[in-house]
Order: structure tokens, then C-alpha cells, then sequence
């Protein structure tokens, strides 16, 4: 395994039971990587963070973290911190007085300035002195991850780590993971929002029913997705919908609804033809004020790969 491995998981598999909730992973993280893991509930995504955190051990397959192959004991390898379903805290003691619980009990150096450095690194200096007990979800997931930084984890796993987070909130958490990995730690992150993943994850990873359905670049991904639904804003609508009926490749799905600024239309095609219709509008004097896809790329390839999985079952 090359050094700029950080994760190398092979042919995993995990039962509870009679229920396969891993069957067969692959999973490669890179140093320096935010690693994204997405699929529907139940597909297996908790499962395989607490085996990268030490909190559960393979049935099968070979998993090796920062090197070191895992075996059967139930400990965080040395370098690896995160959380899975939550944070665990002390809702009666302070914010500071959690980190620094957590240090001792982790053995790490516990120093007041290490607890104020990540304290600020994720934006919590002003509550750093108020129970755990009255924080909001999203002030709690904070907190999670900065009890994580305060080991200086060179692979920092997060289960939801934007969940309750308003958006000034998640994008503070964005910058703090982004900066991270510039900083050479590897990330992975489960999400349910899509547009995290796309706005952090250089890759990605997609599970269904215990299986990988998708893992590769997010470019891959979308263009893969040979067709997708976007919704188109013009100058002239009606002149929009016949261009659009007359290009070899673009379906129109909905009519023109109301939208600021006019009329959108919503149009079915794979991007050569997009490429054409604007091309047409464009000769046509037409003004293209607002064209996006409705879902993102990810978004419609997980729905599409995710179905099609349970379908197959």
C-alpha cells in the first residue's frame, strides 16, 4: 500500500444478525482527500464508519488505516478521531469542561490553549463557558468536532457533521474540514445533503443495501449521468418552448411556470443537446437568463444508482 493511503478497505462485510449491512466494500482514501459517503438509510454508511473508527470490527475483508492493518480489538486506531450518531458529551459541564474531559480520558495533553484553539477553530469561544445541556443540535456537532481536532487527527471521521448547522454554521464547518485537508488529514464524511457533498467531497462513494454502487470523482459521477432535468429562464418563453421542441435530443418535462424575473421551462436533455439549444436560442435572440439543473448531478445519480440497487435485490 502506497503511503498516501489513508484508507484501504477491501471485500468488507458486516452482519448483525440475519441482516448483511456490509457486503463486499471497497473504500480508498488518500491523504489530504475529503471522502464523501452517501446512500439512502440503512444502506450501511454508520457501519462503516465505526469500523474506520475502531467501534466495530469486519466479519471479513481487509482493512488497513494509516498503514497499519486492523485487527479484531475494539479501539480507534492511533491517528483516527470522528463520531458516529452524534457527538458524546456531558450536558451538565461546559463546553470547555468537555474538552477537557475528553482529553484526560483520551490520555491527551489537556492544556487550556489546545481546548481555546479549537474552541475557536470551530467558531464556539463565545459559549465556551455555558452548559453542553443548553446548545442546539448544530452547537453540539461543533463541539463533536472540535473535541475530534483536539487530537490532531491525521483521519477525522464524521457522521452528519453539518446536521442542525444553519447556513453560517455549516459554512464555518466547511472551512474548518477544507482547511484540514490542505493541511494534508484525510476526511470522510457521511452526508444526506447532497449539496455538501458536492461543495466539499473530491470524491465520493455510494452505498446501497450494504453494497458500493458508485465510488470515483465527482466528475465521473455527473458525467455518467448522461441526462439530467434542468430548468431554463428566458426572455421569451414561448419562443424558448418551440426551439426546445425542434432540437433532436431535448424533451420538455413541465410547461413554463412561474418563476422571478418570468417563465421557466423545464427541458430533459444530455448535455450535447443543452449545448444546442442554447446555441439556437442564442441565434434566435433569445436571452438565456437562468439555466440550472433542478437536481444536482449527484443528487440524480445517487437517486438513479440507489433505486436501481433496491430494484435489483
Amino acid at each position: 500500500m502506497g503511503t498516501h493511503h489513508v484508507v484501504r478497505a477491501r471485500g468488507i462485510t458486516k452482519c448483525f444478525g440475519d441482516v448483511v449491512a456490509l457486503d463486499g466494500v471497497d473504500l480508498d482514501v488518500t491523504q489530504g482527500q475529503i471522502h464523501g459517503l452517501a446512500g439512502p438509510n440503512g444502506a450501511g454508511k454508520t457501519t462503516l464508519l465505526g469500523l474506520l473508527l475502531g467501534l466495530a470490527v469486519a466479519d471479513g475483508g481487509s482493512l488497513e488505516i494509516l498503514g497499519v492493518p486492523v485487527g479484531r480489538a475494539l479501539a480507534a486506531p492511533d491517528g483516527v478521531a470522528g463520531f458516529v450518531d452524534g457527538p458524546g458529551l456531558y450536558p451538565s459541564l461546559t463546553a470547555r469542561q468537555n474538552l477537557a474531559a475528553l482529553a484526560a480520558l483520551r490520555g491527551h495533553d489537556k492544556r487550556s490553549a489546545g481546548i481555546a484553539d479549537v474552541l475557536d477553530q470551530v467558531g464556539l469561544t463565545d459559549v465556551a463557558d455555558d452548559r453542553v445541556r443548553g446548545f442546539s443540535l448544530g452547537m453540539r456537532q461543533r463541539l463533536g468536532l472540535a473535541a475530534a481536532l483536539l487530537t490532531r487527527p491525521r483521519l477525522l471521521v464524521l457522521d452528519e457533521p453539518a446536521n442542525g448547522l444553519d447556513p453560517a454554521g455549516a459554512r464555518h464547518v466547511h472551512g474548518v474540514l477544507t482547511r484540514l485537508a490542505a493541511e494534508g488529514t484525510a476526511v470522510v464524511l457521511s452526508s444526506h445533503r447532497m449539496d455538501d457533498l458536492e461543495a466539499l467531497c473530491s470524491e465520493v462513494t455510494i452505498l446501497a443495501t450494504g453494497r458500493v454502487v458508485f465510488s470515483g470523482p465527482l466528475a465521473k459521477l455527473a458525467a455518467e449521468n448522461r441526462e439530467l432535468d434542468y430548468r431554463l429562464l428566458t426572455s421569451d418563453p414561448q419562443a424558448a418552448r418551440r426551439l426546445a421542441d425542434d432540437t433532436d435530443g431535448v424533451d420538455v418535462v413541465d410547461g413554463t411556470t412561474p418563476r422571478p424575473g418570468g417563465e421557466a421551462l423545464v427541458v430533459r436533455a444530455p448535455v450535447s443537446a443543452l449545448d444546442a439549444l442554447v446555441a439556437a436560442l442564442v441565434h434566435a435572440g433569445v436571452a438565456v437568463r437562468e439555466l440550472a439543473p433542478v437536481v444536482s448531478p449527484l443528487e440524480a445519480a445517487f437517486l438513479a444508482l440507489t433505486e436501481r440497487q433496491e430494484a435489483g435485490r
